[in-house]
């Protein structure tokens, strides 16, 4: 089967598309990824390793994400949302939309990242079979639970608030993401939360069992497959002799990154990292976001690293600090560590409940209040509690037994 999979986004929109595709071709498709990368990482070499097609497109996104950081860190999530796409998804819209053309008549099926809603409509224009994927969920309706800052006042009020969330986002979206469905002479649908971004025939929710509780009241065709968990480059990494230096040097180190994030706010948050750190009187490992903290080099008990897969050193540190994403919100509880979360927007703060609530992290620390005292408080309370470390055992050894990519081959191949 010839399949195209199409993603937009940062390293972990992208990262989780890239393991999905690997796990196709490993099962004896085809595969063609086709990436539009706001921070523009190249995946070509990867890809070549992986003999997976690949094209980036547009070769090069003019966003700044710093400046986007720092103007929007205080917007409301749909107005964050929409400017978001206004600057890095919309100038860019018609030629993500003929790639995704492309990409639908050269292949069988196509499938795409839950934003992707230009591959969806030239999918219906050219009768091909459209399977998206979620990395969060969020955002899908479900009457057990009620969407993100809602109160749970039961199974009928939430499926009314669910309503209303639907009703929020056309307010604030429907019309921009129409207008390439109407310029095509198609009937955009009704809801864009529920219908638009999403597959109606499979929805992968590429999300560990472990978080999804409930998920038997979700509509039927949206499907927990599990984490598609990226682990070819890290079968390349080797640690750094400085590093298992350190490493063997003391106890084990509280790890410290906010992701792409990081890169939109360098200085203040390696500032917030290093004070934490002294306050919290821990061995740290910082992942640099700053000239003035070259990769590999080491201040005392601060061990300062690059770009690196997270899993295998997750495993050897006592605790993860992260902005809670989704990716590294499931590498931290793979890994067996507990998590502070310091989230910098609602889908973050999400995960940061969704670990609180399973025992695995402390209270959220939002980046919009957080200071050094308040994260030194943070880890030491995670540090010092063994029922917080348990948890995150417990949860390592489930995770461990789900196979999220082999999961998610199995529905789609499926569908075929």
């Amino acid at each position: 089967m010839k399949i195209g999979i199409q993603t937009w986004g940062s390293n972990g929109d992208i990262r989780p598309m890239l393991a999905l595709a690997d796990g196709l071709q490993k099962a004896g498709h085809s595969v063609t990824l086709v990436v539009s990368s706001i921070d523009n990482h190249s995946y070509h070499e990867i890809c070549k390793q992986l003999k997976i097609g690949y094209r980036q497109v547009p070769e090069h996104i003019d966003f700044d994400m710093q400046d986007f950081a720092q103007r929007s860190f205080r917007m409301h999530p749909l107005q964050w949302l929409r400017a978001l796409l206004d600057e890095a998804f919309f100038p860019h819209e018609q030629t993500v939309y003929q790639a995704a053309r492309q990409l639908v008549a050269d292949n069988d099926i196509v499938i795409g990242h839950h934003f992707l809603y230009p591959l969806k409509l030239a999918a219906l224009q050219q009768q091909k079979p459209f399977f998206s994927v979620t990395l969060c969920h969020a955002a899908i309706p479900n009457p057990a639970v009620p969407p993100l800052s809602f109160p749970d006042l039961g199974y009928r009020i939430n499926k009314l608030s669910w309503r209303l969330l639907d009703t929020a986002f056309n307010w604030a979206l429907k019309k921009p993401l129409s207008r390439l469905w109407l310029e095509a002479g198609q009937t955009p649908p009704v809801n864009v939360l529920t219908e638009l971004l999403t597959s109606q025939q499979l929805n992968l929710v590429a999300v560990d069992p472990w978080f999804c509780r409930s998920f038997e009241h979700w509509q039927p065709h949206h499907q927990v497959c599990g984490f598609l968990n990226l682990t070819e480059d890290a079968r390349h990494w080797t640690l750094p002799a400085k590093l298992a230096g350190f490493l063997d040097n003391g106890a084990a180190p509280v790890y410290m990154t906010f992701g792409s994030l990081q890169q939109a706010m360098p200085d203040w948050s390696m500032e917030l990292f290093l004070e934490a750190a002294a306050l919290a009187n821990c061995r740290a490992i910082i992942q640099t976001s700053s000239a003035r903290y070259p990769a590999d080099s080491q201040i005392d008990q601060v061990y300062f690293i690059g770009r690196h897969p997270h899993q295998p050193l997750f495993r050897q540190c006592a605790a993860i600090v992260h902005h809670g994403g989704a990716g590294t919100t499931h590498a931290a509880t793979l890994s067996g560590c507990p998590s502070v979360v310091v989230p910098f927007m609602d889908e973050q703060l999400f995960w940061a409940r969704q670990l609180q609530a399973l025992g695995l992290a402390g209270k959220p620390l939002p980046a919009k209040k957080v200071n050094a005292v308040a994260l030194a408080k943070g880890i030491r309370a995670v540090l010092d509690s063994q029922s917080i470390r348990n948890n995150a055992r417990q949860a390592s050894l489930v995770m461990q037994t789900h196979d999220g990519i082999a999961r998610a081959v199995q529905l789609l191949e499926a569908q075929f």
